[in-house]
């Protein structure tokens, strides 16, 4: 009697766990932020967009493809040419999600990996068309305008596809090594420019004082003479006369002789 209980029990505990097994396999979960797909073996992909909580399907009938619907980030780097046929390296980065209603046609057409088939290549094609648009030094002087004309650009390409754009923004911009160093060379020429017109316009309001300075010495020489008369004049000529014997009195080669006296010796005649 005690057996037939027993195996009453195991058989009951086995049944159990086979519907255990059944029901769980029949259960998923969406997690927060993420959206799924079910796949359907007879019907194919349902257009139904399952939305976060835990889900029934049909095991082996049906299988769910989740989705993450949150924005994430991806850097795109992009080699291509200016206007003026520099070479430019762009790196890109984007903020991007899918449309979640969109999701079933997204599956279907693009496949899970939707970002790494789509992006890269609209991304090349958009930012290939807007930086042929200006030239290098404009891509320097009015980055602002670029980035928001890629932005609009590749904001609409993307919506073709199923996908949000929440940012776009360029992240790094570099040239060739030729026109780096020509930019480099031409900024030190204009700072020798800038140095040599500094030192032109200060020699020139140097000048300009310098000259101011004898006008108004002439002036003030001219006020003298018209108040004293001639004689200024003649204490200048004093004054040079002075210097003048001063420096020839320093002279080896300069003899003083007495007024009114021959110079000549007296020799027998």
């Amino acid at each position: 009697m005690a057996a037939k209980v027993f195996e009453s029990l195991g058989k009951l505990g086995l049944g159990l766990a086979v519907a255990g097994g059944v029901v769980n396999s029949a259960l998923y979960n969406v997690d927060a932020g993420h959206r799924a797909v079910i796949f359907d073996r007879f019907r194919g992909v349902q257009d139904t967009v399952v939305g976060e909580g835990t889900h029934f399907l049909i095991p082996w009938v049906q299988k769910p493809i989740i989705f993450d619907c949150r924005s994430r980030p991806r850097n795109i780097p992009v080699i291509t040419g200016s206007k003026d046929l520099q070479n430019v390296n762009i790196t890109l980065r984007i903020l991007f999600r899918p449309v979640t209603a969109q999701l079933p046609r997204i599956f279907t057409s693009i496949g899970e990996d939707y970002d790494e088939r789509v992006l890269p290549s609209i991304t090349t094609e958009i930012l290939k068309s807007v930086v042929a648009r200006f030239d290098a030094g404009e891509l320097i002087t009015q980055r602002e305008l670029v980035s928001r004309q890629v932005s609009e650009d590749l904001t609409e390409r993307a919506a073709t596809f199923g996908l949000i754009l929440d940012d776009v923004s360029l992240t790094h911009l570099t040239f060739g090594k030729e026109f780096t160093e020509a930019v480099e060379m031409k900024q030190v020429a204009q700072q020798e420019a800038e140095r040599a017109r500094f030192i032109a316009e200060q020699q020139k309001k140097a000048a300009v004082i310098s000259a101011e300075g004898d006008s108004k010495a002439a002036e003030l020489i001219a006020n003298s003479l018209a108040t004293a008369g001639d004689g200024l004049i003649e204490l200048r000529k004093l004054e040079a006369a002075e210097d003048i014997a001063y420096q020839l009195s320093r002279s080896r080669n300069i003899t003083y002789l007495p007024s009114g006296q021959s110079v000549l010796l007296q020799l027998p005649q």
